[in-house]
């Protein structure tokens, strides 16, 4: 519900600044104090019509802030979530506006800068506002639809509906999609033919060219190391070491024969020097032997093969100019081959394959068509009552001659809320015909006719706070009586505001404000006063008797008092 309002420099109102609670209040005051300022401020900060008019003479920008507190399940808080604003369900919803002299208003939720559209669109989930000029909530025509489904309870309907059309719409996408692509791949069927046939020849296997790319690596290190070997084994061959080193082994063992080094000689240094020297050449024969077999070994053991290296680089080349040719990584042709595949056994099977998306339309098209007339029937046979329980309120507020409806009509385009278009219709005077409520009304019957269909959806509206601008315009006595006894039935369940000059009504309120105006330092300025229960007894003496309150009058506000 609305908590507070807050007005700075709007129209006649210099500050103001009220605390509002539940339940049905009356704002009373003379005529031109400014009563319907207050409904107007609301509904500025709400998202209505602004304009430079708005501000107040001498100041630069009018300003208005509405604070509510909706429950935590409210789907305001949706609606503002799935437009980026970081709201939190536990702390007041604060809309701010703005409009300046020099410039255009500003819309702001939570100290957040929003379009005036988001503004109005939260507001309306809010508060209904109903005024002798227009009407922001329960007669605005796009909301219809929402009203009606929520007081025939459709939820389940809705949901079925919604999930339907999902459906109906994912099915076309695809049949579209899959038209989409067969035509192109017939118009590049001969293309794709030539290009599978390439690839088909080809035949590239699934990571092939990285297998190719090392093995090619290996082989030509292949040839550099037998290159390298036989090098080696030309080396040995032309320097003859093995005969060079036995040569000199021979020639040492003779030196080592002689006298001098044989017999007592064997021990002298000479000899055993000579001895090492010959057994070291005797050891450096054995390693050299054992180099040529290592070598000869490792030359026999390379499998280097020119004609293997020269295939595996025209096969690797072969892959990598197909890869460049369509244009994909040289390890993506093999699943390349696999899509042109598919893509031609798709124009092959393209009648199965469009008959069956075709069939799947048609089946998701069905079941929506089915769950839509549902929601139909439904949305007619509610309307009906609905319209039979608004209508059964009419005649108490003086609108006997008036008749109620609602109309379901056929959509232009289907939904996901079903295909129907539905508006609430009035006919003010018999034979006059049936049109919208603001185009046919005058402002007290459009008053009178929102107080009627709010006393009927009251229950299922998201708005928790009803401003109702004179419904008693023009009525009396009875009349008035009955729109006080409907006002403060609805109070019961939601917070009501009503301006109001019928002290019928002001006596039927909970709480009583009073707006009256005053010359302030050479301007005019409208104030607002929560009356007491013996000034509220003074102010409905008022609106009885006029300037000279007399003592029937204020009995008489008594017996409303007591009454209500």
């Amino acid at each position: 519900m609305l908590t507070a309002l807050s007005i700075r420099d709007f129209v006649l109102v210099r500050q103001l600044d009220l605390e509002l609670g539940q339940g049905f209040t009356a704002l009373t005051g003379e005529t031109g104090a400014g009563k319907s300022i207050l409904m107007s401020a609301l509904g500025f900060a709400l998202g209505g019509r602004g304009g430079q008019a708005l501000v107040r003479p001498g100041a630069d920008a009018a300003e208005v802030a509405a604070v509510f507190e909706p429950p935590v399940k409210h789907p305001v808080w949706a609606l503002l979530t799935a437009r980026g604003l970081e709201v939190s369900a536990s702390e007041p919803l604060v809309f701010r506006r703005v409009m300046r002299r020099a410039g255009g208003a500003r819309a702001f939720i939570h100290d957040r800068p929003v379009s005036a559209g988001l503004l109005a669109e939260a507001g309306a989930l809010l508060a209904d506002i109903h005024g002798q000029h227009e009407g922001l909530g329960l007669l605005d025509p796009a909301r219809h639809r929402a009203l009606l489904d929520a007081w025939a309870k459709a939820e389940g309907l809705l949901r079925e509906t919604g999930c339907a059309w999902n459906g109906l719409r994912e099915a076309e996408a695809k049949r579209v999609d899959l038209e989409a692509r067969l035509a192109r791949a017939a118009a590049e069927r001969g293309w794709l033919t030539h290009a599978l046939d390439e690839l088909e020849s080809l035949d590239p296997q699934e990571g092939e060219t990285a297998k190719l790319a090392l093995d090619r690596a290996t082989m030509q290190a292949g040839e550099r190391v037998a290159d390298a070997l036989e090098s080696a084994r030309k080396m040995l061959t032309k320097a003859n070491v093995e005969m060079t080193i036995a040569n000199a082994g021979r020639a040492v063992s003779r030196a080592l024969s002689a006298p001098a080094l044989t017999g007592e000689g064997a021990a002298s240094p000479l000899a055993q020097r000579m001895r090492g020297a010959c057994e070291a050449l005797e050891r450096a024969l054995i390693e050299a032997g054992e180099a040529r077999s290592a070598i000869d070994a490792a030359a026999d053991a390379c499998e280097y093969s020119p004609a293997a290296l020269e295939q595996s680089e025209a096969r690797l080349f072969a892959l990598r100019a197909a890869a460049r040719k369509h244009d994909v990584d040289p390890d993506g042709l093999a699943a390349l081959r696999q899509r042109m595949r598919a893509q031609l056994d798709e124009i092959v099977h393209s009648d199965g394959a469009l008959a069956a998306a075709a069939a799947a339309e048609a089946a998701a098209r069905e079941a929506y068509d089915a769950a839509a007339a549902r929601l139909t029937a439904l949305r007619v046979g509610a309307a009906k009552k609905l319209a039979k329980a608004v209508s059964a309120e009419l005649p108490p507020l003086k609108l006997e001659k008036a008749k109620f409806r609602i109309a379901v009509a056929l959509r232009a385009e289907p939904g996901p809320t079903g295909k129907d278009d539905v508006s609430f219709e009035v006919e003010t005077n018999p034979g006059a015909g049936f049109g919208a409520l603001d185009r046919i009304a005058s402002g007290g019957e459009m008053a009178r006719f929102a107080l009627a269909v709010s006393v009927c959806l009251a229950d299922v509206s998201p708005a928790a706070t009803l401003v109702f601008d004179e419904a008693d315009m023009g009525v009396g006595g009875a009349v008035a009586a009955a729109i006080g006894e409907r006002l403060a039935g609805i109070g019961k369940r939601k917070q009501v505001m009503a301006i109001t000059h019928s002290p019928q009504v002001a006596a039927a309120a909970a709480k009583q404000l009073r707006v009256s105006k005053a010359q302030a330092e050479g301007e005019t300025v409208t104030s607002v006063d929560t009356l007491s229960q013996k000034a509220r007894r003074e102010e409905i003496a008022r609106m009885l008797a006029g300037a000279n309150v007399t003592r029937e009058a204020r009995a008489a506000a008594d017996r409303l008092l007591a009454g209500a």
